[in-house]
């Protein structure tokens, strides 16, 4: 009896003398929310930073219209955006001169931050899972990482169905079409609105660590017919001929799809190169090593639908696309042509084309 009183005791003095380390002084932050949707309209930026002596945000704002921020007296630092449309938007706080994520945010893509302002994506439709897969690349020699969507009842479903794989842009990685791109959002929209032919979606990572950014076209390229498909094909319920694939890919990603899908036009039936092009500044000489005039008949036959699309003339690919599409013409390579004339470079555009060009696959 003894022993026992004389632990109690004991455990009851330590429990006393380390409780002040159990429990923190609370703060603004606790209960802060970083980004709040205003009923005007505007979005109000808010970081807790009592140390701080400047703050700023950047990301997919308007450049006319810098963020200001001020200080309140309990170390929160507040600025109000004015001037966004409805969207998905990425935004990094800079703090005395270094980014910093938002640490409260639940999406990030690019290393930033991702807010939804407005009802356009998020509907109370059947929604289908975005998942994190890892495989391994036989091209890198590493373990890489893709987001695959797979439509509402797939996991009680047996049917197999066709493949999608969406490409991100430089810069960015696999999380980013989820993320910043709403891409789970717009499939589960158009799928439950009946607009789109069930399918899955591959997102895989397309940037590589190379000495020349460029370089990580062919290596990409590569790592998608040997790994990405076959890991796909081997993991989930899918069609696994040309009829039932396709491949898009946005900017960097376009390039990337141009690499696989023109190299190996007969894995696909369906390409999309979102503002994209040929290798910029080297054009010429990438159309004579793909030897375009040659293969110009093995894309007609096989590719059913060959998209180009832009954001319009404020889209900084305009002229790097305008010179691919005198290419493809003199080469007697069909293909079909989508502008948007106002969004530009920006996921805005990119996010329009998968609402349009969805609903055609696999028709």
């Amino acid at each position: 009896m003894k022993r026992i009183l004389t632990l109690v005791v004991l455990l009851s003095t330590t429990l006393s003398a380390g409780a002040q380390g159990w429990f923190r002084q609370p703060t603004p932050n606790d209960t802060l929310q970083s980004v709040r949707v205003l009923p005007e309209g505007k979005v109000l930026f808010q970081i807790y930073a009592p140390k701080a002596r400047k703050v700023s945000v950047t990301g997919d704002l308007p450049w006319d219209k810098p963020v200001v921020f001020q200080e309140a007296p309990n170390g929160v630092w507040k600025g109000v955006c004015e001037g966004l449309s409805d969207g998905c938007f990425r935004y990094t706080f800079i703090v005395d001169g270094t980014r910093v994520q938002d640490p409260k945010a639940p999406l990030s893509a690019e290393q930033a931050s991702v807010f939804t302002k407005g009802p356009g994506y998020i509907k109370v439709v059947p929604h289908g899972a975005v998942a994190q897969r890892y495989y391994w690349s036989e091209t890198l020699g590493e373990m890489r990482r893709m987001h695959v969507w797979t439509p509402a009842g797939y996991e009680k479903g047996k049917d197999k169905l066709p493949v999608l794989y969406l490409i991100h842009g430089g810069g960015d990685n696999d999380a980013s079409w989820p993320g910043v791109g709403a891409a789970g959002w717009i499939l589960d929209n158009l799928l439950a609105e009946g607009k789109m032919v069930p399918m899955i979606v591959v997102m895989p990572n397309g940037t590589i660590q190379t000495p020349d950014m460029m370089g990580e076209v062919p290596l990409f390229g590569e790592d998608m017919v040997r790994s990405i498909i076959p890991f796909v094909e081997a993991n989930y319920r899918v069609k696994a001929d040309q009829a039932h694939r396709a491949m898009a890919g946005l900017s960097m990603g376009g390039m990337e799809t141009i690499e696989t899908a023109f190299k190996h036009p007969q894995l696909f039936s369906y390409v999309w190169v979102l503002s994209s092009s040929f290798s910029p500044g080297r054009q010429k000489e990438y159309v004579d090593d793909i030897r375009l005039q040659e293969i110009a008949p093995a894309l007609n036959k096989n590719f059913k639908a060959l998209y180009f699309t832009q954001g319009g003339p404020a889209d900084i690919a305009y002229r790097n696309c305008q010179e691919a599409l005198g290419y493809l013409k003199e080469a007697g390579v069909r293909y079909q042509y989508l502008e948007n004339a106002q969004e530009g470079h920006s996921w805005a555009t990119w996010r329009a084309d998968l609402q349009f060009l969805a609903p055609t696959l696999f028709r």
